[in-house]
């Protein structure tokens, strides 16, 4: 069975950190109807979700998928990036210690779950202003015993690895080569954003279907076009905050 954990959103959202957009007015009625629309989305999938209750005082808590990374053998919680996430550890540790052990990364090392992308026994990790080096020297120590193999990838121009590539199933990664090196990903398969879609790289793959951005519809006429099912949901409000389809959740087996 899968699960996936989540948050309500924060009456705070619109006091979110930004960093490669600029603040726009964010809807909060319309950000919880979109998120609970993403929910049933993952239901629909096969998931079973376990909604966390809202941290008032959080603003982007509702992207859970910054402050942990779940294995089937391990959850790693993470240290963001920025100080102001910090605080969001101990719910998601709370939250996970009942399906997972538990390892963390320590200061001064800095990671974010949304600069890394599992595919196999590979963890690519994203190189960005969220995660440092010394956080991907001790992520390596932690799951190294597991048999995983961690791939660092330069990143540049958004926020997150998984802002500019995602795993579309099998071999394939949906990808912005302008925002990310492709070597590390060799031998891969790539689909290619629509060029006048820069942030449509991020579709997050449950099963053998991919839940994806309704604002991206070039980029989601190639998806269709290499047969992928594809459910489409509205996440605009969202995406003011920097948030995207990957974030919202944590999906792992029980």
């Amino acid at each position: 069975m899968l699960t996936a954990l989540t948050r309500k959103v924060s009456p705070n959202l619109g006091q979110c950190e930004l960093t490669h957009i600029p603040r726009q007015e964010i809807d909060l009625d319309l950000a919880r109807v979109q998120h609970e629309d993403y929910e049933h989305a993952l239901t629909e999938s096969g998931c079973q979700v376990v909604r966390l209750p809202e941290e008032i005082y959080m603003p982007d808590s509702v992207f859970v998928e910054d402050v942990a990374i779940v294995l089937d053998e391990v959850a790693i919680i993470t240290r963001p990036g920025v100080e102001s996430r910090r605080e969001e550890v101990k719910s998601i540790s709370d939250a996970l210690r009942k399906y997972r052990a538990l390892s963390a990364i320590n200061p001064p090392g800095t990671l974010e779950g949304g600069d890394v992308l599992k595919i196999g026994m590979t963890l690519y990790v994203g190189v960005t202003e969220r995660t440092n080096e010394s956080g991907i020297r001790q992520f390596v120590d932690l799951v190294k015993p597991y048999g995983y193999e961690v791939e660092p990838v330069e990143v540049n121009g958004c926020l997150h690895l998984k802002s500019a590539v995602t795993h579309a199933g099998g071999d394939t990664l949906l990808i912005n080569r302008s925002w990310v090196d492709a070597k590390p990903f060799q031998g891969k398969d790539f689909i290619a954003v629509h060029p006048d879609e820069p942030y449509a790289a991020n579709a997050l793959l449950v099963g053998n279907e991919l839940i994806y951005p309704a604002n991206f519809p070039k980029t989601h006429s190639r998806l269709l076009d290499h047969n992928y099912t594809v459910k489409v949901v509205d996440v605009s409000e969202l995406q003011k905050a920097e948030g995207a389809v990957t974030c919202c959740s944590l999906i792992f087996r029980q």
